[in-house]
């Protein structure tokens, strides 16, 4: 059978092939030379990793939660390592004084793990392991709920009795500490809460918003109407009303004008050489505003303000068990004791009496003169050698070969 196929149609429709491939490039484009010769293996899924000893290591910038207050030349290290100290046990003193407000003083270990700010471990951190690093001060053990519980031991218990003993023998101390703190207050009142978070700064135990009703003739407690409860001095002590400088000033004189500088602001250049300079800053040195008068009166910004602060600082300092105190503190009592956000450069100038330790943001003070050269206390508190006796206990994994501390 034979087709015949119309010739116009056929040219038709070589024409129109002909007009697509040359108007839409149909043919495939041929590789670029370049790429292939670059590009002749892709690595792109090799995971590549520069080793840890290899990597450049990247300073994190300096801010005032790690910048340290004194510089390095500066440092005393004896001090430093006394705060250093308190972060080692920060755990032991802030459980010693959760457990203790518990019933039969005991906690389920399930319900610890959660207390990591009242407990003092690091979050996300086992309590176990911080228990198990004070095996002479607490313990484990399985309840008849199966579930795991911890409290203090036999010989913790001990300790805690030893301690609820010298707090009674010191308690007519603790009623001067805090009568001398009413007294350099504003209005000499001071919330019973701020007292409470500090007590353990002066050695002043749990229960004395109790015991403070044993004295009616020194302390009223009022309640104001937002439930706030306020300690109001009764009676003022005017044997109390001497500051430790005032003291100090009596028996050397020129030890205390020796222990701060406030140099004079001069209006314009006196020509003075460096002697009579040092005995014009002397002058405006003392009298020290003593830190029982009414020196929150005085013009904020004045000299004579200052000298009040400081004299405020340092008497504060010398009524704590420690002779030190951190900014935490003293913040607290800000409101009362009339200090401003300057406290901490204005400590800083005064570097013959004060000791700045921390960083910028977590800094403490020290008495320099309470501390001798390997950074222990000269006078120590009853409450001092306590601590530092639980601390070794503490530190201890067995009790029988250092029996001998048991004494001391």
């Amino acid at each position: 059978m034979i087709v015949l196929i119309d010739q116009s149609k056929l040219k038709s429709v070589m024409a129109w092939r002909l007009f697509l491939s040359k108007t839409l490039n149909l043919t495939p484009p041929l590789p670029n030379p370049k790429i292939l010769k670059i590009c002749e293996f892709s690595t792109s899924f090799l995971v590549t990793k520069i080793p840890k000893k290899l990597r450049k290591k990247h300073k994190k910038p300096e801010s005032a939660r790690t910048r340290p207050v004194q510089p390095h030349a500066s440092t005393h290290s004896r001090l430093e390592s006394i705060l250093t100290r308190d972060s080692t046990f920060r755990f032991l003193t802030r459980t010693k004084q959760f457990l203790s407000k518990q019933p039969q003083r005991v906690l389920r270990l399930d319900d610890a793990g959660k207390l990591h700010r009242e407990l003092g471990f690091p979050r996300g951190r086992k309590v176990l392991k911080s228990i198990q690093r004070h095996p002479l001060i607490f313990e484990t053990y399985r309840h008849v709920d199966n579930k795991m519980w911890f409290g203090f031991t036999d010989f913790a218990e001990e300790l805690l009795q030893e301690e609820s003993s010298i707090m009674d023998a010191m308690e007519i101390d603790r009623v001067k500490k805090v009568r001398k703190l009413l007294m350099m207050s504003k209005d000499k009142r001071i919330p019973l809460s701020t007292i409470y978070h500090n007590r353990l700064l002066f050695g002043i135990p749990e229960d004395f918003r109790d015991r403070v009703a044993k004295y009616p003739e020194y302390f009223r407690i009022v309640v104001e109407n937002d439930g706030k409860r306020i300690l109001e001095l009764v009676n003022w002590g005017p044997t109390l009303a001497v500051s430790e400088l005032e003291k100090q000033f009596v028996v050397s004189e020129d030890t205390v004008v020796k222990a701060f500088k406030f140099p004079v602001k001069y209006g314009k250049d006196l020509g003075l050489d460096e002697n009579d300079t040092r005995k014009l800053n002397l002058l405006n040195t003392l009298p020290l505003v003593s830190p029982y008068s009414d020196g929150w009166k005085l013009d904020m910004w004045s000299l004579e303000a200052e000298k009040y602060r400081v004299g405020i600082v340092h008497e504060f300092l010398n009524l704590t068990v420690e002779k030190r105190a951190s900014i935490h503190n003293i913040v607290e009592f800000k409101e009362e004791f009339s200090l401003t956000r300057r406290t901490y450069e204005m400590l800083k100038k005064q570097p013959r009496t004060f000791y700045l330790a921390g960083t910028e943001m977590n800094w403490a003070v020290f008495l320099k003169d309470a501390y001798d050269e390997n950074g222990a206390l000269i006078d120590k508190d009853p409450q001092v050698i306590f601590n530092e006796k639980l601390y070794n206990f503490a530190q201890m994994q067995q009790r029988e070969v250092f029996s001998g501390i048991d004494e001391k």
